[in-house]
Formats: C-alpha cells, structure tokens, sequence
C-alpha cells in the first residue's frame, strides 16, 4: 500500500481479502464513513451552522441531549439502513435498536455507535468525534436486544472519527490499527497512518482528578506513584492530561502512547463505570489491542466482558501494555490484600489532617 495513496475503499479491497462477507462489511464501512464526513461537516460550521446549544430531552443516559447529537445520529442511521447490509444498528441517543424499516433489504451485520463522543466540547472548539463497532448478525430472524450483547473479542470492525484541526478515521477488521485522513478537496479518507503502534511504555497518564475522593486504593496508588515522579518509586517524571473527550484521548494515546483511566469508583454506587461498554469501550479496546496496547476493567480483559444491556457502563483502562498490566497487578494485589498502602499528600507529615494541626 503507498502512503498518501491508498484510499480507504482501496485499503478494505486489500485488507479483507479472501474473508467471507468481505465485500458486504467493505461496503458497511464505506457507508459509516460517507455518514463520518457529513458528521465532520457539520462540527467544523462551528457556530456558524444551526446546531449548537441544546434539546429540551434526555437521552437514555439522562444525559441531556446537544442538537448535534440528535443530528449526527440521524445522520448516522440514514446512511447505513437503506444499503441491505445491516440488520439492525444501536445508539448512545436511543433507548431500543433501531429496526431496519420493512422496505429496505434486512443484512447481516450490526452497527452501534456511539454519534457524537464529547458534544459540549464543541462550545469551546475541543476536538470531539464518533465511535462504531460492526457486529455479524448470523440469524435470518429480525434481531432482538440479546443478539446486541456480545463481547468485544467477536467484533468483525471497529473505530472511531476524531474531527480535529484535521478529519481522521482511525479503523481495525482484526488485522491491525489504520489511520486515515480526509482529504476534503476530493472528499476521500487516505491512508496516513498505517499498522499504528502503541510503545509499550509511556510516561504520561490521563485521569480526572476532580474524582480523586472517589477513587479505589490501587488507582490510588498508581497516580500517586505516577505524581511522585523521580522521587518516588517509579524513578521518572510522568505528565498528566485529560481532555474530556474518549476519542481525543485515545487518539494522543495511539499516535504517542500513554494511559487513559476512568475506573471503577465510588461516586455512583449504582454503577461501576462511566463509559458505554458496547459502543465506547468495546470498540477502543479493540483498537488498543490491535495497535498492541492493552484494556482492562481493572480486574479483566475489557474483551471478554460479555454484556448484560443495552447501554451497560463499564470502568475502563486502556493504553501502553506496560502501564495497564501494572495497574492491573495493582488491583489484584489490592483483591488478595498484599498491596502496600498508597501515600496520599493528603495525609502526609505535613497534611492539615495531622491531628496536632486540628484547631
């Protein structure tokens, strides 16, 4: 494949080759990015087009609901459900699946999607962007909610669109991470970034830390470690960040490395996670992993979790192989109670906390 030439209908044709269903899935794809560039166009009118500020809805979530959301889901639906090659799709903004209507050709592949990743990031001009995962529906019947609820291992595609400064979709079928750049002069996604690769180690984190009060002691102890730097037990300096957008942070984290985290805590007892098990985490694990990353919910791999619903939250830890792995330990460790307690500043020799410094 030649760099700045291959178009991303070109790369699918060579990428599955020989794979049952290859021209149907090839085709799926091209329609989800014919939908990633309407959706580009209408993020990058800014607040010259009509679609900032709000609905006055929720989505499933509670979540309220920004017009581009709506719009990009619509967007989405409409150019994937009339080509015959999906059986049904799923969204972050729809309580149910969206049924293929009666008078298009029902397929045999599942799209879910999460429309619009980070929609309030757009009032300040921060990237935001779209994630999809592509399930095979192997049934002849209509599918049901249960035929949704696979684990992330048995996706046939994943990926996600980040609309930046640049357009990128950045894309897997199993055979390793792919990045694409729009090139809107002639309005094709080009291969830029080929067989991306994760380092296995990094020295940057990203977390919010506004949670912090809410963490679980072995996050505890990898940030805290991570803050200590060449002092501490790690011997290097780590950066933070956090943007607030999934798409953006993992895209840094596939061009350079690091870790994103937003784990299991306490703020919400009545869910373990944030993130959208189906159609955000599964399908950034998928990436990560074929980029030779790592995801884990801390206490498994985030692929082998089967699904229990629709719109299920899951705590999520992905990035460089070396870093999740070690905060993987540090969970296990934590569960078996041979981990070593974590140093917070907080409650240090010089903490307000200290019971001599009490007024």
């Amino acid at each position: 494949m030649q760099l700045g030439r291959t178009t991303l209908s070109k790369f699918l044709i060579q990428q599955l080759n020989g794979i049952e269903g290859a021209n149907d899935l090839s085709a799926l794809l091209v329609d989800v990015a014919a939908a990633l560039k309407a959706i580009s166009a209408m993020t990058a009118k800014g607040s010259l087009g009509a679609f900032p500020g709000e609905f006055d809805s929720k989505n499933v979530q509670g979540e309220t609901q920004q017009k581009l959301d709506v719009l990009a889901n619509d967007v989405m639906i409409r150019s994937c459900e009339w080509g015959g090659l999906l059986a049904g799709m799923a969204s972050e903004e729809l309580v149910d699946p969206y049924p293929i209507r009666s008078e298009y050709t029902r397929g045999r592949y599942l799209l879910v999607f999460d429309p619009l990743d980070g929609p309030s990031n757009t009032d300040v001009n921060v990237s935001v962007g779209t994630i999809f995962s592509v399930l095979r529906h192997d049934k002849t019947e209509p599918p049901t909610t249960a035929d949704y609820l696979k684990p992330g291992c048995s996706q046939v595609a994943a990926g996600y669109a980040i609309y930046g400064p640049a357009t990128m979709l950045v894309i897997t079928v199993g055979k390793g991470t792919h990045g694409f750049t729009l090139d809107r002069e002639i309005g094709n996604f080009i291969l830029t970034h080929p067989s991306l690769q994760i380092p296995a180690d990094t020295s940057e984190f990203a977390i919010n830390t506004s949670n912090v009060r809410f963490w679980e002691p072995p996050v505890h102890r990898y940030v805290t470690e991570c803050q200590a730097g060449k002092t501490g037990d790690r011997g290097r300096d780590f950066n933070m960040r956090w943007i607030a957008s999934m798409v953006a942070e993992v895209h840094r984290i596939l061009m350079r490395g690091g870790v994103f985290m937003y784990p299991k805590d306490t703020k919400d007892p009545s869910n373990p996670g944030r993130l959208r098990l189906l159609y955000e985490a599964g399908p950034m694990s998928l990436l990560i992993e074929q980029a030779g990353g790592r995801a884990t919910t801390g206490r498994e791999r985030l692929l082998d979790l089967l699904p229990e619903a629709l719109h299920q939250r899951v705590p999520l830890i992905l990035g460089s192989r070396n870093e999740v792995e070690r905060i993987a330990r540090y969970h296990a460790e934590h569960a078996s109670g041979v981990d070593r307690p974590y140093s917070s500043p907080l409650f240090n020799e010089r903490s307000l906390f200290r019971p001599e410094a009490r007024i």
